[in-house]
């Protein structure tokens, strides 16, 4: 008891704490070394001998023989050994500090620069004007956020007699037969070379420099791209950090403005009503969940909608596209996500926010709900009428009344000015990182880099969880550091588990140094693949063609591990049409879905929807009352937090039509819609379900006063 009280009183001790720091470990590490060197004192059999003799005095009082601060040289030898960076910190620290991110790219402070801001909202010709000098330029780079933008730029280019290679992640094309390289490159940005001179460089959204997890490619781009012209297209409040950033390079940004070409209406009145849809309507839903939904929903109504989001193939996106756009095609109605906001270019009337509540990832690689920013709505609703167009004005407007208060309030506000440009520590650091920590896994060389880390206020680092979580996945698989860091940065959705399991197989054959060949892909995929017959089916193809593009993206940086790449992109293609009868047969897959679905199971769950939970928690409604179960009662109820799986009961919503109005419009809903964990049309679905089992004489849902315990346990569980 005398040994803890005096190890406590060592590491109160302001003085202790300081000379901490000193030796560089901070509040954290301290606090770890502290518990660590507690541990090893308290319950070790074999406490060196001058250590121990120094407790010994302490302990027993001995004012003249021992102090607690005399533990200090103890404790950091400690500390060294289970932070091993403790003893060269000066040169982690010089390693890791990005405070002059300008002077990575000495080629391009080699040359003076013209900077040119192309400032405008969507729809507003800004990129219009900067490929215009791209082309007439005698070599140029264009630099887009997405596959479909740099396409659509390479299409152009060849199109209008410029030869233009393409360069993505997954994929080469040169526009010379002989494979030679072409003067002008369109490129995802990412892909840029920092090291070719040319002409012009375009620097298409560049309001994404301050995102989250890629803004680093955009500040690679301005600060590193060898152009005698860099013009950069985006957002007005992008224009400020802009200047500010090219202020310390001594490079002056000439800004050109451009106003929205056809004007844009919001309307005053909510859709309310899917029988209210016009030809050339695109409703925008922020989940899969919400598009399987309303797109069946316009079925039922007699009208054929194309069908967008995030996780579809490109080519799938276009065909969609131009079955919507084609004014011979039935098909007048579009049901997206945002992915609509960039690289499509679509001919809409009028554009119906199905929700305005979006799940986002903060600058900690934390999910949150909230509703839209003023930015994000901005770029979708300015996809309506579209300049050259059959539609040659656009409107906006919300699919609930509730919510078109809310979007004239968020259009109304100014964008807020970008504060910050992301970074991203480079494999050269990294790999000088290790040379000086060689046993500290990849993970563990990236926390430690991002906490010595020093930034200037015009910068900050990027989040680094995909890259630690895919590090953790193939730590156990003996890889060199660079392969190990390659494999790291791949491109994949963490949350599709059949996609993480073929990197895992990729890397562990890799460090067998097996070759990953067509035949292994084709086993490992069970390719050739059918039709999909329900939502899950496409949803497994849509992470097979996820799996083709890693293989194709690994193809380019290790071409004798993962030697068929012709071979796979041709599978790819094909997969790409199966995936596109899929799509066009949703509203089926959706119908095959819930009729094959166990009672009380919801088989349409989305891995991007809100909180969604692992399909065995969404087990949320019982046999006994199976009628119940619609997608849209499970969705709502697993939303809520209402895990009900041994509950023989379903869960209750009341035993009258008033009150379940006073449940939709009571604090709980107002908070779930709020939250964005219930929307408006899963609310009306619920009303719509209350009253046909009341018309049919059949209280289901139960008592009002198993309501109201389902919403006091709801409100405990939500606390």
């Amino acid at each position: 008891g005398e040994v803890l009280k005096n190890l406590n009183k060592f590491y109160k001790r302001k003085e202790i704490q300081r000379l901490g720091a000193e030796n560089g470990l901070d509040a954290r590490l301290f606090h770890q070394a502290f518990i660590s060197f507690r541990k090893y004192i308290m319950e070790s059999s074999s406490v060196s001998a001058d250590l121990h003799i120094i407790l010994n005095d302490i302990c027993c009082g001995f004012v003249l023989l021992g102090h607690v601060d005399d533990l200090f040289p103890f404790f950091l030898r400690h500390a060294k050994q289970i932070f091993p960076m403790l003893d060269c910190m000066d040169d982690l620290r010089k390693i890791s500090d990005l405070r002059l991110p300008p002077n990575w790219y000495p080629d391009a402070r080699a040359i003076q620069r013209k900077i040119i801001f192309h400032a405008g909202p969507t729809n507003s010709g800004k990129t219009y004007h900067a490929i215009q000098r791209f082309l007439s330029a005698k070599s140029g780079i264009y630099c887009g956020p997405l596959k479909l933008l740099a396409h659509e730029i390479f299409q152009k280019s060849n199109d209008a007699n410029v030869p233009c290679d393409l360069v993505t992640g997954e994929e080469r094309v040169f526009a010379n037969e002989d494979s030679r390289q072409s003067p002008h490159v369109a490129c995802t940005i990412e892909m840029c070379s920092t090291n070719t001179p040319y002409e012009v460089a375009v620097i298409d959204e560049i309001q994404m420099i301050r995102d989250p997890a890629r803004g680093w490619a955009w500040t690679r781009a301005l600060l590193g791209l060898c152009a005698e012209e860099i013009h950069v297209c985006g957002e007005p409040a992008a224009i400020d950090l802009v200047t500010e950033l090219m202020y310390t390079t001594g490079e002056e940004v000439e800004v050109r403005n451009y106003k929205r070409l056809t004007p844009l209406t919001v309307l005053d009145d909510a859709l309310e009503s899917l029988d209210n849809l016009r030809p050339g309507d695109c409703i925008v839903c922020f989940s899969k969940n919400d598009i399987y939904s309303v797109s069946r929903q316009i079925e039922a109504r007699g009208l054929e909608c194309a069908v967008i989001y995030g996780s579809l193939p490109p080519g799938t996106k276009l065909e969609q596209a131009k079955k919507f756009n084609d004014p011979d095609d039935p098909c007048k109605i579009l049901v997206a996500t945002d992915a609509i906001g960039m690289g499509l270019n679509l001919c809409i009337r009028r554009i119906i926010f199905n929700s305005i509540m979006k799940p986002t990832v903060n600058e900690k690689g934390e999910k949150e709900i909230d509703s839209i920013s003023t930015s994000q709505a901005l770029q979708i609703a300015g996809r309506a009428g579209r300049f050259g167009s059959s539609f040659q004005q656009g409107e906006v407007t919300t699919m609930h009344r509730d919510d078109l208060v809310q979007l004239k309030e968020i259009l109304g506000e100014a964008v807020p000015p970008v504060q910050a440009a992301g970074l991203h520590p480079t494999p050269e650091q990294i790999e000088m990182f290790a040379y000086h920590l060689p046993d500290a896994t990849l993970s563990n060389l990236i926390d430690i880099f991002v906490s010595l880390s020093q930034v200037d206020g015009m910068y900050f680092v990027c989040n680094i969880d995909d890259f630690k979580f895919l590090a953790d996945m193939i730590q156990h698989i003996p890889l060199n550091l660079r392969s190990r860091y390659v494999f790291c940065t791949a491109p994949l959705n963490r949350k599709e588990p059949f996609v993480c399991t073929t990197l895992l197989k990729f890397a562990r054959q890799f460090s067998r140094n097996e070759p990953l060949t067509f035949d292994w892909l084709c086993r490992h995929t069970k390719w050739p693949l059918a039709a999909p017959k329900n939502i899950k089916e496409l949803v497994h193809l849509e992470a097979v063609h996820d799996v083709f593009d890693l293989y194709l993206w690994l193809s380019y940086r290790f071409m004798d591990m993962f030697p068929d790449a012709v071979l796979v992109r041709d599978i790819q293609k094909k997969l790409d049409d199966i995936i596109q009868i899929g799509v066009c047969n949703i509203t089926k897959l959706i119908r095959a879905s819930q009729s094959a679905a166990a009672p009380g199971t919801a088989d349409v769950v989305s891995e991007d929807f809100p909180l969604s939970r692992t399909r065995k928690d969404a087990r949320v409604v019982s046999d006994r009352h199976g009628a119940a179960s619609t997608e849209a009662l499970s969705i709502a109820v697993e939303a809520a937090g209402l895990r009900r799986a041994k509950n023989s009961r379903a869960s209750q919503l009341g035993g009258r039509q008033e009150d379940l109005k006073s449940y939709g419009r009571g604090s709980l809903a107002n908070r779930l819609l709020r939250e964005g964990l219930l929307t408006q049309e899963m609310l009306r679905q619920l009303e719509s379900e209350w009253q046909d089992q009341h018309r049919n004489g059949r209280h289901g849902f139960g008592s009002k006063r198993d309501d109201q315990h389902s919403s006091k346990e709801t409100r405990k569980k939500r606390k």
